[in-house]
């Protein structure tokens, strides 16, 4: 006879794999509880590992709590040594040291298909991530990549210029991937506008380009980690990159549709 754990095992394993490394959102908006949600949500069996405890909701960050690298690492070892995992996904990975741990992980494991989203500031206007640890992102985690979605003041640490219309949007695109080596979805969304534009450059110089319209009056805390978690949902599945993010835009697009209503508040639903 089967004990529960076996069956819960059985059917883990039955689902494609895919890991979110990024920190705990205390207001269950973003990070892990976000890329969870949407993993489940599109049917793939969801793993983690915590890189910092945040005391947060979608008005602030009041406190956060970094794990040490040597844990994260010990996270990301148990779940690659039971499960066969298939795509990773990265959120806030706060300093140095774990986004070291990260990079080296995805060297040495490029069959895992890895979504980057670098993190850097929340939607609150909060830091996330220690000013010397840009570079570490530049320099080592971003070349590991399959492909990289920051938002527009994302872009602008990285290349020094905030994109402020479709062409400049394009041209970071491109000089992302002729930078990193990785595929690029440069996200419009903090674009002035009701017209929001999202494009794709990939590595073989494939663009694709994903417009919709601007939804007003809903909390967007968490859209990016959503974003993310759902191409890499995708990427898991077995899904081509264009594909992936194809999809995961259009889920993005049905769940700010319809939204979910806490309280006063109206946010992304799933």
């Amino acid at each position: 006879m089967k004990t529960a754990s076996k069956i819960r095992s059985y059917h883990a394993q039955s689902l494609p794999i895919a890991m979110t490394v990024a920190g705990s959102d205390s207001g269950g908006g973003a990070g892990v509880q976000a890329d969870l949600l949407t993993f489940c949500d599109l049917k793939v069996f969801g793993t983690s590992a915590i890189t910092c405890l945040t005391a947060q909701n979608p008005d602030e960050v009041a406190a956060i709590e970094a794990m040490s690298s040597t844990f994260v690492l010990q996270q990301i070892n148990q779940i690659k040594n039971y499960f066969t995992l298939s795509a990773l996904k990265t959120g806030m990975l706060f300093d140095v040291d774990i986004i070291m741990v990260v990079a080296n992980f995805l060297q040495e494991h490029r069959e895992i298909s890895s979504v980057i989203d670098p993190v850097m500031v929340a939607t609150s206007g909060d830091e996330l991530l220690r000013p010397e640890a840009v570079q570490a992102i530049k320099k080592a985690l971003l070349p590991a990549a399959t492909i990289i979605t920051p938002n527009l003041d994302e872009v602008k640490v990285l290349l020094g210029k905030r994109p402020t219309d479709r062409k400049s949007i394009l041209l970071a695109a491109e000089n992302l991937v002729n930078s990193y080596q990785s595929a690029a979805l440069v996200k419009g969304g903090h674009m002035e506008g009701d017209e929001i534009v999202d494009i794709l450059y990939e590595t073989d110089g494939t663009v694709t380009e994903f417009n919709c319209k601007r939804i007003k009056g809903i909390n967007t805390h968490g859209s990016g980690c959503t974003l993310s978690a759902a191409i890499a949902a995708e990427l898991a599945k077995g899904n081509q990159l264009s594909s992936a993010v194809g999809a995961a835009h259009a889920y993005l697009q049905r769940a700010m549709n319809s939204p979910r209503h806490l309280q006063d508040q109206i946010f992304i639903g799933h």
